[in-house]
């Protein structure tokens, strides 16, 4: 029988390959979204690159083209006995082949959350929806899977965010400390720079609460910004694509500055460009979550995982894009702008991130090449770009 996998936040940038590529590998795929973040983009006017049908009509075009089933629920997790239903058989599809249960899933991957810093800022509305979804869907969760399956492993999308830019090596997740003549271990310091980012460190905490006591199986994967929207399931059919933003509030830097130059747009700088991250291609985010679910936690286990395959600074990204996007004709303006945001834009930053490469992870890198491709994408949609949209400004 094939391994059911349940993956929360369905519909969003990450959740709808993650499905679609599980689905291609044969196994059993639920996933459940409320459009929040549609929802949340059409609530402050923010335009996509191109139009996305929705999370029933996405599984039934995968279905005419595949022959392969990827069961819907639309229903806000946030609400503990949607969550529940998901483990006792009481759901309620709201697309499906067979619309039978298909039984507790052995593994789930939580992407459920508002996914934006800018947004969790924006005002006290906005932080106020963050905190409530992102926190009641992981308490809901663990919850759910304490009480109907506790063999189920649940990899949960973290962020590097979490760490901030300490003055330190980012270890993977834990940290040995020697004090006053005794050791141990604990989870890395973490100091975020969102409220976003905050919600996501409690998360983590509330996820070391429930292995700790009630012997879950956990892997947090501390992920870096992503960038691209191609895969190889994507490549069948062009509404299969995922949600792809390019504004300063929903859209990742890279993808930003990818159609910033297709738009003529100058590369949005913030101050100097020295703010240094690590980033992944779409692709290995599929491959990490896939090496994860075969190589699950054990129990009583929080594994925690880098999730990043290379690191750039924000000025070494928009001179990449610069020096491709005039390679293919594009006249491409980098514009130094005043920084919106709290934080370091010169610091020292240099995290550890072999364990996903250690169980199978291979890496795909920011060439020019890949560069060169993701401009070529934008291109084809470029009579969609609003430049009113790009940069609105979201200071804290």
């Amino acid at each position: 029988m094939a391994s059911h996998i349940l993956i929360l936040g369905g519909d969003g940038y990450l959740g709808w390959p993650t499905a679609m590529y599980f689905s291609q590998r044969g196994y059993e795929v639920t996933v459940v979204d409320n459009y929040m973040r549609r929802h949340a983009c059409d609530e402050i006017d923010v335009g996509m690159l191109y139009p996305v049908p929705t999370l029933q009509a996405r599984a039934k075009i995968w279905h005419e083209h595949t022959g392969k089933e990827i069961k819907v629920v639309i229903g806000d997790l946030g609400d503990p006995e949607v969550m529940r239903s998901l483990f006792n058989g009481n759901v309620k599809y709201d697309w499906a082949v067979n619309p039978q249960f298909s039984g507790i899933p052995e593994t789930v991957v939580h992407y459920a959350e508002q996914p934006s810093a800018p947004y969790s800022l924006m005002d006290y509305k906005r932080a106020d929806i963050t905190i409530t979804n992102n926190l009641r869907v992981t308490n809901n969760l663990v919850f759910a899977v304490r009480d109907y399956a506790r063999d189920t492993h649940i990899i949960k999308l973290g962020t590097m965010g979490e760490y901030g830019t300490p003055n330190i090596d980012i270890e993977e997740g834990w940290l040995e400390i020697e004090h006053k003549g005794r050791k141990g271990k604990f989870l890395f310091p973490r100091q975020a720079g969102s409220l976003y980012h905050t919600t996501k460190v409690m998360d983590t905490d509330l996820l070391w609460f429930a292995v700790r006591m009630w012997d879950l199986k956990v892997t947090d994967l501390m992920q870096g910004p992503v960038y691209g929207n191609e895969t190889e399931e994507s490549a069948i059919d062009e509404r299969l694509n995922t949600i792809f933003n390019y504004d300063e509030v929903f859209g990742t830097v890279v993808n930003r500055f990818v159609v910033q130059a297709i738009a003529g747009y100058p590369l949005t700088v913030y101050g100097q460009g020295g703010q240094t991250r690590g980033y992944l291609n779409i692709k290995d985010t599929l491959q990490c979550v896939h090496r994860s679910t075969e190589t699950p936690a054990d129990k009583g286990e929080l594994r925690i995982f880098n999730q990043i395959m290379e690191t750039f600074s924000v000025k070494e990204l928009a001179e990449l894009t610069q020096k491709v996007g005039n390679k293919l004709g594009h006249n491409v303006e980098v514009k130094s702008i005043e920084n919106p945001r709290k934080e370091a834009e010169e610091h020292y930053y240099n995290p550890s991130y072999q364990g996903l490469i250690d169980i199978g992870v291979e890496p795909h890198y920011l060439t020019e090449e890949v560069m060169e491709q993701m401009l070529r994408v934008a291109d084809r949609y470029k009579d969609n770009i609003r430049n009113d949209v790009i940069f609105r400004g979201v200071k804290w």
